[in-house]
């Protein structure tokens, strides 16, 4: 698609949504008016607009554009799934719903009510992600039957290029066709030849099939250290003849870092993220975390002072037990915890290493001679962990996340534990996580690891909703307490 055209089709597409959201706010008004009557048209006729009112709705308008613009939805969605939009779509119209609600406080407009923004939301939603869907379909059947292609090079023949190739053919509507590969000859090449693709030119070569050829895009498969210069010499030659280029992000092969593109500024980078990539899911967790944490403390806040009183009545020594540990990215942090033991516990560690019960740096017996009577009853309980919360208001810590390890266990876990296990410091600390939930002390060091670098590799906010409402349960059964 033409530049002139792509932005035809953009200006038409943003006037649409916002056709479509003015749509709902009528659409959400009905019920009210329904109830009060419908105006006759004198009345409509003797309606006066106020300047005051005309510049909110404009800015209004504008803002929703924006909210729409910065999600991206303005963007090719050519190789997007449907889902992907329908879910930038929700986000879109669930932020315009929030500028409503606040311009509708903002000016004293008392027919937004509940009811009016529960129709809105609706209204918005079903009808941008409708009109989207229509729109991607008609495109992708259209691109189906042949028309509308794009010409595909790709430059480099390894396996992973290979591999991506035959995803091609298997999404006809991208309306995307593989024309061939460019590369030299080298041992590998067999391997393109058995998957059914031409070789159609060698790197010097190159410059005349682009000349003599109807190619659209260019993708560059080729490793990174050894043909640096090849790769850009072939994205000069591109830029010369107005051919997109494409780079196949996985330059390093990684397995489960996510690439992404970004901006430093004018500088384009292509970022490999080895946990959650920032951005509205990474956002939305931290406001849960947030507002969880603050109803939490409230709602416990006589637990806590209770359980305050009960360790003081007990014992000797201070309520809280604040310890430093390893967070996100190895930065430390001091946790607190209200005391399960006796005042001088630290100390007494070194005489009881010997019967440490389980694998791994980590240090766990059950009958620890250091745990005070009401020690054991809050541990059990998992009210020694209620201090916490507070970590995660500073942002120390998560609800969710894989346990923060202390000094000594990560002093022990570096000298013997493989590089793989660190990459659970790539996401922030919590509370409670997959080892909460499948056996918490009970389960050997290894497991525990296994199943922190799954939560980092699939984490999402359902995966954490999920954990959460698990670990109410386990807490509940003191399951693998210790």
């Amino acid at each position: 698609m033409g530049k002139l055209r792509h932005q035809i089709v953009g200006y038409a597409s943003q006037s649409m949504d916002l056709i479509l959201m003015v749509l709902s706010l009528v659409a959400a008004s009905l019920p009210v008016l329904a109830r009060q009557g419908l105006p006759s048209f004198t009345e409509l006729l003797s309606l006066k607009i106020e300047l005051e009112n005309f510049v909110a709705v404009v800015l209004l308008l504008w803002l929703w554009r924006f909210a729409f613009s910065m999600l991206g939805l303005y963007d090719s969605k050519r190789l997007a799934s449907r889902k992907a939009e329908a879910v930038d779509v929700m986000k879109a119209t669930s932020i315009c719903t929030v500028i409503l609600i606040f311009f509708a406080l903002l000016l004293r407009v008392r027919t937004v009510n509940t009811r009016f923004v529960e129709v809105f939301w609706a209204s918005s939603t079903l009808a941008v992600a409708g009109s989207r869907l229509a729109l991607r379909t008609l495109l992708r059947r259209f691109r189906a039957h042949g028309h509308n292609f794009r010409n595909m090079l790709i430059v480099g023949s390894n396996s992973r290029a290979i591999e991506f190739a035959k995803f091609i053919p298997l999404r006809p509507e991208w309306g995307y066709e593989v024309l061939g590969f460019a590369d030299d000859e080298w041992a590998g090449v067999h391997q393109l030849h058995a998957a059914g693709f031409p070789l159609v030119c060698d790197f010097a070569g190159l410059p005349t099939f682009l000349r003599r050829n109807v190619i659209d895009e260019v993708l560059i498969a080729l490793p990174v250290r050894s043909f640096h210069e090849h790769a850009s010499r072939i994205a000069d030659l591109c830029e010369q003849q107005g051919i997109i280029v494409r780079l196949l992000s996985d330059l390093f092969n990684r397995k489960t870092e996510r690439p992404r593109p970004e901006h430093f500024d004018d500088v384009a980078l292509i970022t490999h993220y080895p946990g959650p990539a920032q951005g509205w899911p990474v956002l939305t967790k931290r406001i849960l975390d947030i507002v969880l944490s603050t109803a939490l403390l409230l709602v416990l806040a006589p637990v806590m002072v209770l359980t305050v009183i009960l360790i003081k009545l007990t014992s000797h020594g201070p309520v809280l037990f604040v310890q430093k540990r390893i967070g996100l990215n190895k930065r430390t942090f001091n946790i607190f915890k209200f005391r399960t033991m006796v005042a001088d516990a630290e100390v007494k560690l070194a005489d009881l290493e010997r019967f440490n019960e389980v694998s791994g740096p980590v240090f766990k017996i059950k009958r620890d001679p250091r745990v005070t009577t009401v020690g054991r009853f809050l541990r059990k309980t998992s009210i020694d962990e209620l201090p916490q919360l507070f970590n995660v208001l500073k942002g120390d810590m998560s609800l969710v996340g894989p346990r923060p390890l202390q000094l000594r266990d990560y002093e022990l876990f570096t000298q013997a534990g493989p590089d793989w296990q660190r990459c659970r410091f790539s996401v922030r600390p919590g509370i409670t996580c997959l080892w909460q939930v499948n056996g918490r002390s009970s389960l050997p060091f290894e497991k525990w690891m296994e199943l922190d670098l799954q939560y980092v590799r699939k984490w999402s906010l359902w995966m954490d909703l999920q954990i959460l409402a698990k670990t109410i349960p386990a807490v509940l059964k003191g399951s693998g307490a210790a």
